[in-house]
């Protein structure tokens, strides 16, 4: 099993706990610090394989919870598995799907045996186990897989928190028996809620089982940026060293360069396509409304720095009229754009750690400028 997956520490700033590695799988290498696009139905909206390979993306996500309901695992194993059925031949990641159970679905009943939900789509009554979850990922054939966990909405008591984070460890367990491709690396999921107690008592536990990465979840569920910084700086750091970690829907730029530097390598979010169907533009960490009147008459590009393919061919003018012309062709070069920038700047990272120039390059966006 050992020789699919193995992670290689390549740099570490002197300052902080930042590092510069590569992670290998399957379907090729990841070089971290890198940022994920999320790609939930087996797509990342409005954007090709080949358009997404173009941003510098090298691992891409999919959605076990959606893809379950549409098409079904058994189709997409049938067509040869998730990478054959979109027609990306890179590294590949699926969550569980615990988050979407808890965040997304009605009626749903929790139990130490798993989770009993009403279907958004036909109200079909579905059960989602520890096991189910793996068979699931296991027949969608992602290269990356991740534990099922119970994901507590914030704010939550401690007592709340507690029992969830316990039946996770419960559910990991099971997880690991459930689990039973060579091919695939199964991450646990530290949860705790904004409990640093929780937290650490969690990343201690999950240590203990040799996997192939760890993640950090339960960051992205309503807690203001200041605590997701402080959970983020308690747990990364209990986490093994010789092992990707990887941090659950973040994907801004001062969340990201500020987890890197707690030791965090890897980073998912759905904000570069979600924010380009809003007309929103990200220019080196600020955001855009393309749609205001200043950029219908502006004949440059984007980012004159940036070599995606919106900015070397387009002009802000340009897409400021797809998008006042309801064209869809503006979602999709916006799109091709905030990813890039969102990858450019994990590669900027990475890149300043192997320097040893990260706690100076970056020290504004650190809090110390």
């Amino acid at each position: 099993m050992g020789s699919h997956f193995s992670y290689t520490c390549q740099a570490r700033c002197c300052v902080t706990k930042a590092r510069a590695g590569v992670f290998h799988t399957p379907h090729g290498v990841v070089e971290t610090p890198r940022f994920m696009p999320v790609g939930t139905l087996a797509n990342v909206k409005t954007v090709t394989p080949a358009q997404l390979r173009g941003t510098g993306a090298q691992m891409v996500l999919a959605n076990t919870y959606h893809l379950h309901l549409q098409p079904g695992e058994d189709l997409v194993a049938e067509a040869g598995g998730l990478h054959r059925f979109m027609g990306w031949d890179g590294p590949m990641l699926t969550d569980s799907g615990g988050f979407q159970v808890f965040s997304l679905s009605e009626m749903r009943q929790i139990s130490d045996e798993g989770v009993t939900f009403r279907s958004p789509r036909d109200g079909k009554i579905i059960q989602i186990t520890p096991e189910r979850s793996i068979q699931i990922q296991n027949a969608l054939g992602a290269d990356v897989i991740m534990a099922f966990d119970e994901c507590p909405p914030h704010p939550a008591t401690w007592d709340e928190v507690k029992r969830a984070t316990d039946r996770t460890m419960r559910w990991l367990e099971r997880c690991f028996v459930a689990h039973t491709r060579t091919d695939q690396a199964l991450f646990p999921i530290v949860q705790g809620g904004v409990y640093p107690d929780l937290r650490q008592e969690a990343a201690e536990a999950i240590a203990q089982y040799e996997a192939f990465g760890y993640a950090i979840g339960g960051v992205s569920v309503g807690e203001p940026p200041e605590l997701i910084e402080k959970i983020v700086q308690v747990t990364a750091p209990l986490l093994p060293e010789d092992k990707p970690r990887y941090l659950m829907g973040v994907g801004t730029h001062k969340e990201m360069v500020r987890a890197i530097a707690a030791g965090v390598d890897l980073f998912d979010c759905v904000i570069p396509t979600r924010l380009a169907r809003h007309g929103a533009a990200l220019v080196q960490g600020d955001r855009w409304n393309l749609k205001n009147n200043r950029f219908r008459r502006d004949f440059t590009p984007l980012d004159d720095t940036c070599p995606c393919y919106t900015c070397q061919n387009f002009t802000r003018a340009y897409i400021s009229h797809l998008l006042h012309a309801r064209e869809i062709l503006a979602f999709t070069l916006i799109s091709i754009h905030n990813i890039t920038e969102l990858v450019r700047f994990t590669q900027r990272i990475r890149e300043a750690i192997l320097g040893d120039r990260f706690a100076v390059e970056f020290a504004e966006w650190l809090g110390h400028g």
